[in-house]
């Protein structure tokens, strides 16, 4: 019998066990009439749409044949759409794991209706259709026909797969806000996990029970009991995300099943999650980690001697960083399961873990002190550090030990200096793989001399306008984020870019030094005019014509829920010389002044200085501290307005001789 004819049999059994905690039977294809009748939702009268109702029902189930058994995870989704001007959820995207055709996920049941009242209008079989997605992944592709404000978009689908250990859970809070959400699993006894409930809300309803003899054991027709877990939660609010906040995963209301062990039906237990020792001695034999990094000889003839015989440590250190990062291309994948690290350095492309252990190693070859270092990126959450769930952790690093200081190196991206990591990685902290000692935690310090410096001298010409020479230059992340952008783009298109950035200033012979020499800060030049404004009598100029690594204030709402986190400390200073020659004269300077924020955590200042027929003005603003609890929202909010008025909102007014 095929896993599909299989499951349809199943249906029946598993639509009403999954329904046997919910107020009533949600029916695909049947909304009821209060549903339809639904006009606004009260709690959140702004809300494009609202989730009616959701619920994912995950149960085992044994393939005979094959003496194997497979997680089968069905879903069923109501959204009513309120105001589909703002509406955005008429396409829908379903990923799953194809890998390289062993162990692949598979969808199946899928189906959708738009409903508007009594009419119905289903996705048709050939409007959905599959897209294809990095790192071995597939997605199924569909669009609701006929939206409009009053429609209920309804689907379901059943997703397969072997992957018992990445089910991740369950989310109940969605961009929408929800008005019941429904999670249950049916799991054999001999699958354990740790269920962690995340967010602020709790559970309406939480029971679980054994069932007897449920789950049929593939190979030799026995049964073992089944546990089943059933969890509610009604009137969920919807979940914004916020500018500089770490992942959603952090903060949204969810129910995550993370793995602590496992018994064959014939054997021994074995256990996932027990001790950071364990989990040390798993990384440590593990052909895609521990294995990887016993690979010294190999590096060690591959480095060239002029490396190798470097007498500075840090040089030497420098030199290797820069040999690895040369010799990869990244290949957009974190990790690459089963893949030999001397076969991708000979291909010359990688994944993160395949060059920075590739540079652990290299760095180990030449005589320094370095290790590996496992974390979760900034998309993929905080891991948890009450126990070790292996499955938080999705990036790899390396860590240089070196005249008594650590620095952390990725050699993933060819733009960034030694000591930079990528923005991605910047998530807290991170675990030091040593297998000698002992892993431990280490904090994730970024990068401290982010500095975006810019000095223009401008005059006034015989025809009322200003022009000059702008020169200006970026450090450390700020100058990583612009070399990325002219990679991205290449140079002629970065630079018409910034010419037309900037509105109602003409921009000419722009020009951008050490493209190439990556530790150096990125040098850009150019020429500007721009002409002021003419109030009667008045000339009135805005003289701050850069921009700024935050040219808005990104904090516009009237309260904060979440932590904010902008990864770096970051300065922005700008000197300003204007000669207004025998063509004008100063009638009013804004005022100089500074606002800073509690325990020196950051300063903005504007000092304007009349000097006969030149003014003189500094710029400064610097964020010392890059995190920040929700309760500072106040003081950051006020301090980037502030800093935005001085920018934008304080003009110098002239007046002609």
């Amino acid at each position: 019998m095929s896993l599909k004819r299989y499951l349809s049999l199943l249906l029946f059994l598993s639509f009403y066990l999954s329904h046997s905690q919910s107020e009533y039977i949600h029916e695909f294809g049947k909304p009821t009439k209060q549903e339809l009748a639904l006009k606004n939702y009260e709690a959140e009268p702004e809300a494009a749409g609202v989730v009616l109702y959701e619920s994912g029902n995950y149960y085992a189930v044994s393939i005979v044949k094959k003496t194997a058994f497979r997680l089968v995870m069905e879903i069923h989704r109501k959204v009513k759409v309120l105001d589909v001007a703002k509406f955005g959820n008429s396409t829908v995207e379903i990923p799953y794991y194809v890998g390289n055709g062993f162990f692949e996920e598979e969808i199946l049941n899928y189906k959708a209706i738009t409903h508007n009242g009594i009419l119905q209008d289903a996705v048709q079989n050939d409007s959905f259709y599959i897209i294809e997605k990095s790192g071995g992944r597939k997605a199924l592709k569909f669009t609701f026909p006929n939206v409009q404000n009053g429609s209920i978009l309804e689907y379901k689908y059943t997703l397969v797969t072997p992957y018992f250990f990445d089910m991740d859970g369950w989310e109940f809070q969605n961009d929408l806000p929800t008005i019941y959400s429904f999670f249950q699993t049916v799991l054999p006894v001999n699958i354990k996990y740790s269920r962690v409930l995340y967010g602020s809300k709790k559970l309406d309803n939480h029971s679980n029970y054994i069932k007897k003899n449920d789950f049929l054991i593939p190979s030799n027709n026995g049964h073992v009991d089944s546990e089943v877990n059933i969890y509610v939660m009604k009137n969920i609010p919807s979940f914004e995300e916020e500018r500089f906040m770490l992942s959603r995963k952090n903060y949204i209301s969810r129910i995550a099943y993370e793995p602590l062990s496992y018994k064959p039906f014939h054997g021994e237990e074995k256990v996932y999650t027990r001790s950071w020792k364990d989990v040390d001695h798993q990384f440590e034999s593990r052909v895609d980690f521990g294995d990887q990094l016993n690979k010294n000889n190999y590096f060690r003839r591959k480095l060239p001697n002029a490396i190798l015989e470097i007498k500075d440590d840090m040089e030497r250190a420098k030199a290797v960083y820069g040999f690895i990062q040369s010799n990869y291309t990244w290949s957009g994948r974190y990790f690459n399961y089963g893949n030999d690290i001397k076969d991708s350095f000979q291909e010359k492309l990688g994944s993160v873990s395949d060059i920075n252990l590739s540079l652990v190693n290299a760095l180990e070859a030449a005589n320094l002190h370095a290790k590996s270092v496992i974390l979760s990126t900034r998309n993929n959450g905080l891991p948890t550090e009450l126990y070790p769930v292996l499955s938080n952790f999705n990036y790899v690093l390396a860590v240089l030990m070196i005249n008594n200081e650590k620095i952390l190196l990725d050699a993933t991206d060819k733009q960034a200096p030694f000591g930079i990591i990528p923005f991605r990685a910047l998530n807290v902290q991170g675990r030091v793989m040593d297998f000698k000692n002992g892993s431990y935690w280490m904090l994730i310090v970024p990068f401290k001399q982010n500095i975006h410096y810019a000095n223009a001298q401008i005059s006034a010409t015989e025809n009322g306008s200003f022009s000059g020479k702008v020169n200006q230059a970026s450090y450390g992340y700020i100058g990583l984020e612009k070399r990325n952008t002219i990679a991205d783009e290449n140079l002629e298109e970065y630079i018409k870019t910034e010419e037309n950035d900037k509105a109602g200033i003409e921009i000419d012979a722009y020009q951008v030094e050490d493209i190439g020499d990556i530790e150096k800060p990125l040098k850009e030049n150019y020429t500007i005019s721009l002409a002021p404004e003419i109030v009667e009598d008045k000339v009135i100029l805005y003289p701050f014509s850069n921009k700024i690594y935050l040219n808005e204030n990104p904090f516009k709402m009237k309260e904060r829920s979440y932590p904010m986190d902008f990864g770096f400390p970051f300065t922005n200073t700008y000197l300003i010389s204007i000669d207004l020659g025998d063509i004008y004269q100063i009638e009013q300077l804004p005022k100089s002044r500074s606002i800073k924020l509690p325990n020196d955590d950051g300063e903005c200042s504007v000092i304007y200085i009349a000097d006969g027929s030149k003014i003189n003005i500094r710029f400064n603003m610097k964020l010392n501290a890059y995190r920040f609890s929700s309760d500072a929202y106040p003081s950051l909010k006020e301090f980037f307005g502030t800093m935005i008025t001085m920018l934008k909102e304080e003009p110098i007014t002239l007046k002609k001789i």
